[in-house]
């Protein structure tokens, strides 16, 4: 084989690669995905047997596509039984908020069924979910894991680093 060959094969090379790096950063803005963190997780016994979960975190949206939540659900790792979490509504919150000072301030919005973040954007929000174990059992938990679906049927899910 000539030199010739080898000199255009290298430019031929060099131009797909070049091809395919521009359009894989052209279309990266077009995948959902959200990266973020818990913040701070309370929790409230509201009868011996049944807690409330209290979660504040921040996530960020750095896709071109506004993430619009179709729901939530909240699991605890490491507490026998796996017991399912039992979302709370806005509505609610804000009740819970109003007569059980003791949870202390409401610090973020709910998170609810149709909000969104937007594109590029970050937001620091909470979520809530009633559990029916003791408190010392949540409270004995090495996680929290929250798990995010888009109307779209993108999933993301955030993990509470415990130390």
């Amino acid at each position: 084989m000539s030199k010739t060959f080898w000199g255009f094969l290298a430019i031929g090379l060099i131009a797909v690669a070049i091809a395919v790096g521009v359009t894989w950063e052209s279309t990266k803005g077009a995948h959902l995905e959200l990266e973020g963190r818990i913040l701070h997780v309370r929790t409230l016994a509201v009868n011996p047997k049944a807690t409330l979960v209290v979660v504040d975190f921040r996530e960020s949206n750095p896709s071109d596509i506004p993430f619009v939540l179709k729901d939530v659900q909240m699991k605890l790792e490491g507490v026998k039984g796996d017991p399912p979490g039992h979302m709370v509504s806005k509505a609610d919150m804000k009740t819970v908020f109003e007569y059980m000072k003791i949870l202390g301030p409401q610090f973020n919005p709910v998170f609810g069924t149709g909000d969104q973040i937007g594109p590029r954007k970050t937001a620091d929000l909470m979520v809530a979910a009633r559990f029916e174990i003791p408190e010392s059992e949540v409270d004995a938990r090495s996680a929290v894991h929250l798990y995010f679906s888009d109307v779209n049927r993108a999933e993301m899910d955030l993990v509470e680093k415990r130390n």
